[in-house]
């Protein structure tokens, strides 16, 4: 023990000089397993977000963090939202009992519309408000395979508004939940209960579960009337023959918001198919559709995508991957005295092609080229080009870089929102309105060196045009693309495993963040429609195994304050023990704001109270 407070402490000065987390994330493992992975182990994990293929972590191009399902236990996250809070290149910040304000690289909103979120392939991206339904979206946290969380534009891959970042929630094949478990958990803020059965020999898993989040309270006391009883059940089949395998998925939901005066009511049920042929060699076919449904109380949303990827095996220095898709969406709303998009009935269509090839330059260099080209309803096609470049100058460490085009696409609220839902307008929507744009310039490294220590740094810099406004029009203003600037900073993280029993993981983030208005025009937004962005954030994390049983986890936030919505800086610490009775029995203890009685994260939000937890998790 000395050996390791000793090691420990010779960190320490680097865990908060230079706040850097490691590459490394811990596999999904018991408490008795933490210890015995090797730091090369653990940044070898596989990643596919990056480059459309399987590759380790180490060798991934990009600013890419992993959040594994051993991270999330160990946490003790509720919710998919509280487990994004574990990536040290995000900005989470809770709005009331079941919204969050989530992204990376700024321009944070409750609908950050520059970051796109894929649940096991689909997209949970709306083309009606431009961004992600936070409240909407929950999986069962156990079956969680990793959260891949990329910060920095993705456009070759998963297309437009995959600006300041993608987050990919990957599920476990059926095969790998075939017990049966059972989960209950609550404390003073909220309240799940959830059970999952697996069988037919490992290709068939089923799940339920149902929820309760308690109002919040404004600072003043005010209720929100916010809470939320959700209900949701799913199944996921994976089979294989011969070189071919099959995945089916699907999950249905139904909840209601306590929204004054009347409850806001959302439901929706989702169905994903997906055939994956192994080519040998690396090559591989792969054809995935789904159909979504969402409703809420005033919107209908129903999306079918289809879409095709080949990855050639590698010919030469060339590995090339291309790909091509199709989605329709039919979005149906119910205008009101407040609001208005005019037409209330629209069809989306869009389509995509695009082509990626890995060239090994050297044994130790690689560069990726691809191309994409997006076409929307709105604006046509867009192509979104990426160059980038790998150097392995030793074993274990890769210096990359990276310049792409990312454009953000225009929405229904962009274009066709009028406030309010009758003339005279105020706002008369957007009929001119193009895309975002953003010309992203990135220099990253991550490396190993160490028996004990692994680490990564990014430096980013995005040249931003088009950029949103509203602008006076002839009667009522107009949404418009008055606004340019830039945003740049750098993330770094890493990992140190300070002896066999105890691992911590540091991070740390700059953004600096500068819009102006275009020489000659006006802005009518107000400062508080720019985002809630931090000028800095930093996280800490640390795992203690205590015997073969007992588990302590502590997790410490900072983040700066939000200047454009005046609200202050905070730090968090959350806390948890986990004790494992047996291999079948675990109960935990969750304190999240342990040394706070309240603060809040975001404005208008809720007031966040400390708030403990009981979990009971039983396998068998």
């Amino acid at each position: 023990m000395p050996n390791c407070l000793l090691r420990a402490a010779r960190i320490a000065p680097l865990l908060f000089a230079f706040a850097q987390v490691g590459l490394g994330q811990t596999p999904s493992v018991g408490a008795k397993d933490l210890g015995d992975l090797s730091l090369e182990q653990l940044s070898n994990i596989v990643v596919s977000t990056v480059s459309g293929r399987a590759e380790p972590l180490s060798r991934a191009m990009g600013s890419v963090y992993v959040i594994t399902g051993d991270d999330i236990r160990r946490y003790g996250a509720t919710t998919i939202m509280e487990a994004l809070r574990l990536a040290p290149n995000l900005q989470v910040a809770r709005t009331g009992a079941n919204g969050y304000a989530i992204t990376a690289r700024g321009f944070n909103d409750t609908l950050s519309n520059k970051l796109l979120v894929l649940i096991d392939g689909r997209s949970i991206y709306t083309p009606t408000f431009s961004g992600v339904f936070w409240d909407a979206q929950d999986v069962m946290l156990e079956d969680i395979d990793r959260i891949e969380v990329i910060s920095g534009p993705g456009g070759v891959l998963w297309g437009a508004n995959a600006v300041n970042g993608v987050i990919n929630i990957l599920t476990k094949s059926s095969a790998d939940t075939q017990h049966t478990l059972l989960d209950a958990e609550g404390g003073n803020t909220e309240a799940r209960v959830e059970g999952r059965y697996g069988g037919l020999n490992g290709r068939f898993r089923v799940y339920g579960q149902a929820s309760r989040i308690d109002d919040t309270s404004m600072p003043d006391g005010t209720n929100n009337n916010d809470g939320t009883d959700r209900y949701q059940a799913g199944f996921r089949s994976d089979f294989a023959s011969g070189k071919n395998t099959w995945t089916v998925q699907g999950d249905v939901y139904t909840s209601e918001n306590n929204f004054q005066p009347e409850s806001q009511d959302q439901d929706g049920f989702n169905v994903l198919g997906r055939w994956n042929r192994d080519l040998g060699e690396g090559g591989n076919l792969r054809v995935q559709a789904y159909y979504d449904r969402a409703t809420r109380e005033f919107q209908r949303l129903d999306t079918a995508d289809i879409e095709f990827a080949h990855a050639l095996r590698a010919h030469g220095r060339h590995t090339l991957l291309w790909g091509a898709g199709y989605r329709h969406a039919r979005d149906r709303i119910e205008n009101s005295a407040a609001f208005a998009f005019i037409p209330p009935d629209k069809n989306l269509d869009s389509w995509n092609v695009y082509l990626q090839d890995v060239i090994a330059l050297a044994d130790t260099m690689d560069m990726t080229v691809g191309a994409r080209l997006d076409r929307s309803e709105y604006t046509g096609v867009e192509a979104l080009p990426s160059l980038r470049f790998g150097w392995r100058p030793m074993k274990d460490s890769l210096f990359w870089a990276a310049v792409s085009r990312a454009v953000r696409e225009p929405a229904r609220i962009d274009r066709d929102l009028f406030i309010p839902g009758a003339p005279p307008f105020v706002l008369a929507g957007g009929p001119d309105f193009q895309p975002e744009i953003s010309y992203v310039y990135e220099v990253g490294y991550r490396s190993q060196q160490m028996d004990r220590l692994s680490w990564a740094a990014t430096l980013f810099y995005h040249q931003l045009e088009n950029q949103r406004s509203l602008a006076p029009g002839a009667t009522a203003a107009v949404v418009a693309n008055d606004r340019e600037g830039h945003t740049a900073g750098i993330e770094t993280w890493g990992s140190y495993r300070a002896c066999e029993w105890w691992r911590l993981w540091f991070g740390y983030t700059y953004l600096d963040k500068e819009l102006k208005v275009r020489d000659g025009a006006v802005d009518l937004q107000p400062v508080t429609g720019l985002g809630g962005d931090p000028r800095q954030w930093a996280k800490l994390r640390s795992a203690f195994d205590i015997g073969s049983a007992v588990e302590l986890d502590v997790v410490v936030r900072f983040y700066d304050r939000l200047e454009n919505l005046d609200v202050p800086s905070y730090t968090a610490v959350d806390f948890r023990v986990g004790w494992s009775i047996s291999s079948h029995v675990e109960l935990s203890l969750f304190v999240q704001n342990l040394f706070d009685d309240d603060h809040i994260e975001w404005a208008p939000g809720a007031e966040l109270q400390r708030a403990a937890f009981l979990k009971a998790l039983i396998k068998f």
